[in-house]
């Protein structure tokens, strides 16, 4: 089953997204028009200190400003995609980037849709191992505050509501339900 795309106008282009107007004739025969954000896709990663098959993993998590939320909010290392980029190695450079560590494995674990309602974006989950230490190279709009927690504070993090981000929640509950023995 699938939808078939008879027109589409662009009613925005932005730096970072682009707004199409598409009509589409549904699966079901109706004609709709529906509004979707493009967007380039990003790729994300669960950086774990200590190795998987640890007792309590340690994960390197970033406390970070996002003006859309409102404040500081927790989430795993992520970031776009550029034109072209392998998503593994938009995972490895924004953990690099975003927390100066480096991964000698980075395995992908799943592919998700963030909101498919309105949006064509797509995150590429990742698993790091192997990490070692180095210099953070922020953009001027991040502002980053970098901690390693158990794995175990993590989810009780994501059970309490202090952890709200999607790609995170669902990066972290795939890394602890499908990775890891605990």
């Amino acid at each position: 089953m699938k939808a078939e795309k008879l027109d589409s106008r662009r009613a925005y282009a932005g730096r970072l997204l682009k707004v199409d107007i598409d009509t589409v004739r549904m699966p079901n025969g109706k004609k709709v028009e529906l509004e979707m954000v493009r967007h380039p896709g990003a790729a994300a990663v669960v950086p774990l200190l200590s190795e998987p098959d640890s007792e309590d993993p340690q994960v390197l998590l970033l406390r970070q400003y996002r003006y859309a939320a409102g404040g500081m909010i927790w989430e795993i290392p992520a970031g776009v995609l550029e034109a072209g980029e392998d998503p593994a190695a938009c995972a490895s450079r924004e953990l690099r980037e975003e927390t100066g560590a480096e991964a000698r494995h980075i395995q992908h674990l799943t592919t998700i849709y963030t909101t498919p309602g309105f949006t064509d974006e797509r995150i590429h989950i990742f698993l790091a191992t192997g990490i070692t230490a180095g210099p953070a190279d922020l953009q001027p709009d991040e502002m980053i505050e970098v901690r390693a927690l158990p794995l175990s504070r993590v989810l009780e993090m994501i059970r309490d509501g202090e952890i709200v981000d999607g790609k995170s929640i669902a990066a972290l509950l795939y890394v602890a339900g499908f990775r890891l023995d605990l």
